[in-house]
């Protein structure tokens, strides 16, 4: 059996869907905190287990029986990493063969902030003994369509990359690549390092959204600092704003960019194209 944390999530969902094509639905475990958001999964045969990073003892009974573990990291910036040893942790009492992470790009190396907690639990990976792999996702290209609609409005695209290249990815990408691990035999012991084939900059992000609305759409660099402001202005929380700003930072130093194409190998086709999914977007 194979069982996904978070599996109500936007790329849990993708991953189950992936599975589903060559998985039978009694042989996946979809974790979740609320059953109920993903009564469709249920219906389809999928088996639904009602378990919260936070509670050890619901994670324990959750992966009991199961084989491959897909943990999908938790949303909760901050909290991640007293959430991910619960799920170790379970895992390990209830016997899981195989510990699948969706890490951070390079989060060895990794500029961003957001490598801290990442770091963390692959430590924690580590000491557990359990087999593990890790899916080091690069950035989402979604991450960036959210300002799609306002850089068509103000006509200025703003962040803080600077001229550093962004390999992105869609979430289906990352998706299909984790469906295909979990699949796979021998995959214990290996890193991926998962990123989109082309990197692109914000200015040329800019260009294309030009290109694509007729509109022109320009890309303004501002210091993290007033990056950051301006995302609390549009009503982002102020984690979330100083996330991103400094992830935009750490882009500029090549945080978010890697060449090797171990994305498309892994999944067997092109990674989706920052052209074809701002169409999608515009």
């Amino acid at each position: 059996m194979i069982a996904i944390t978070g599996a109500s999530g936007q790329l849990g969902q993708l991953v189950i869907e992936d599975l589903l094509k060559t998985v039978a639905a009694l042989q996946l475990v979809a974790i979740v905190r609320n059953p109920a958001k993903v009564s469709q999964l249920a219906e389809r045969g999928v088996q639904v287990r009602a378990a919260s990073y936070e509670d050890k003892a619901a994670l324990v009974h959750a992966l009991t029986g199961v084989e491959k573990l897909l943990l999908i990291s938790s949303s909760e910036v901050g909290q991640r990493a007293i959430q991910h040893r619960n799920v170790i942790e379970a895992a390990k009492e209830a016997g899981v063969k195989l510990i699948a992470y969706t890490s951070l790009l390079h989060a060895d190396t990794s500029p961003l902030g957001l490598a801290e907690e990442h770091v963390a639990t692959e430590n924690m990976l580590q000491q557990s003994g359990i087999p593990f792999v890790l899916l080091r996702n690069g950035w989402y290209t979604e991450n960036y369509l959210a300002s799609v609609p306002p850089a068509l409005q103000h006509g200025a695209f703003i962040g803080s990359a600077g001229e550093g290249k962004i390999a992105s990815a869609t979430r289906a990408d990352y998706a299909a690549a984790a469906a295909k691990v979990m699949t796979q035999d021998n995959q214990a012991g290996k890193v991926y390092e998962l990123a989109g084939d082309n990197g692109w900059t914000l200015a040329e992000l800019a260009a294309e959204l030009t290109k694509q609305s007729g509109k022109t759409v320009v890309y303004q660099h501002l210091p993290e600092a007033d990056f950051k402001a301006a995302l609390l202005g549009a009503g982002l929380p102020e984690g979330l704003a100083a996330l991103l700003a400094n992830s935009d930072v750490g882009a500029s130093k090549g945080g978010l960019f890697d060449d090797r194409r171990q994305l498309s190998e892994l999944i067997g086709r092109p990674t989706t194209t920052l052209v074809d999914s701002l169409r999608t977007a515009v």
